[in-house]
C-alpha cells in the first residue's frame, strides 16, 4: 500500500512511517504542512492519506479542510486523520463519503488494531474512535434517543460503524456475544429495530416498513415480519369492534 504523511511533529511522522515500512507499507511523501499534504498528494497518487488534524499554517483544522481538498479531488482515496483531541467539524461529512477513518492519536500505539484499520479504510471502509462517536453523539440535540449511550455502547456503536459483526465486536472487546447483542440492541434508536443479529450489517430505521411474514394471516396472531429479517414486529393497528349493525347482519343466513 502507498501511503502519503501529513504531519508537523517529526518525531511522531518519522515514528509512523518506520512502523508503516515495518509492516510492508510504501510511504511514497511526507508533508509538514496542509498546502504541502495537497502537493504531495497530487504527485505520488497513493493508495491512502493519513494526516494530523491540526497542522501548519494556521495550526486549526488546516489538516481536516485539506483532507476535504483532498477527497474532492480523489473521491476514491482513502483518508485517515489523526488527531490529538476530538475534532468533529469535517467528520460527518468525509465518514458520510467512505474511505475515511478519525481515531486519536493513542490508538496508533495498538500497532494490529491501527494497522487493519488503515487496511480497512483504503478499501473504502470507515473507521471512527469511539471518543469521536461519543462528541459526535453529544452534540446532537438532547431528545436524541442516542445522547442516552454509555460508554461501552458507544464503542459497540463505533465498531458497527466499520462495519464489523458482532462476533467481530465480542472479540475486539472481550465480550461474550449476548452481551453484545444486548448492547447493539440498545445503540439503535427507538424507532428503528435491534441493530443487527449477529453476522448481518447494521440495521437502521430503513427496516420501519414490513412485509407479512409466513405466518400472517393464518390465524395464529403472529406479527408480520420487517423487512429486513431483523424480526422485531411493526406496531400493530388496534383491532376495531364491530358495529353494531354490522354485527346483527352477520349474524343472518
Amino acid at each position: 500500500m502507498r501511503v502519503v504523511i501529513g504531519e508537523d511533529s517529526a518525531l511522531f511522522r518519522e515514528g509512523l512511517a518506520r512502523l508503516l515500512a515495518d509492516a510492508g507499507h510504501e510511504v511514497v511523501a511526507k508533508a509538514q504542512d496542509a498546502p504541502g499534504l495537497v502537493a504531495a498528494v497530487d504527485a505520488a497518487d497513493p493508495d491512502l492519506v493519513i494526516a494530523d488534524i491540526r497542522m501548519p499554517p494556521d495550526h486549526t483544522d488546516d489538516g481536516a479542510r485539506a483532507a476535504r481538498r483532498i477527497r474532492d479531488a480523489h473521491p476514491g482515496l482513502g483518508i485517515v486523520l489523526l488527531s490529538q483531541h476530538v475534532e468533529t467539524r469535517h467528520s460527518v461529512d468525509l465518514v458520510s463519503r467512505g474511505g475515511f477513518g478519525y481515531l486519536l492519536k493513542d490508538r496508533v500505539f495498538d500497532v494490529d488494531d491501527f494497522l487493519d484499520t488503515l487496511r480497512r479504510v483504503a478499501a473504502g471502509g470507515s473507521a471512527l474512535d469511539p471518543e469521536v462517536v461519543s462528541r459526535l453523539i453529544g452534540v446532537r440535540r438532547a431528545a436524541d434517543p442516542l445522547a442516552s449511550l454509555s460508554a461501552r455502547e458507544r464503542e459497540v456503536l463505533a465498531l458497527m460503524a466499520e462495519g464489523r459483526t458482532n462476533v467481530g465486536i465480542a472479540r475486539r472487546l472481550y465480550l461474550t456475544d449476548r452481551t453484545v447483542e444486548t448492547h447493539v440492541a440498545r445503540s439503535s434508536p427507538s424507532s428503528a429495530c435491534p441493530a443487527r443479529r449477529r453476522t448481518t450489517a447494521a440495521c437502521w430505521p430503513s427496516c420501519s416498513t414490513s412485509t407479512p411474514g409466513p405466518d400472517a394471516g393464518a390465524g395464529r396472531g403472529r406479527p408480520a415480519r420487517s423487512r429486513c429479517g431483523c424480526g422485531r414486529s411493526p406496531p400493530r393497528t388496534p383491532v376495531r369492534p364491530p358495529r353494531p349493525g354490522r354485527a346483527a347482519a352477520a349474524g343472518r343466513p
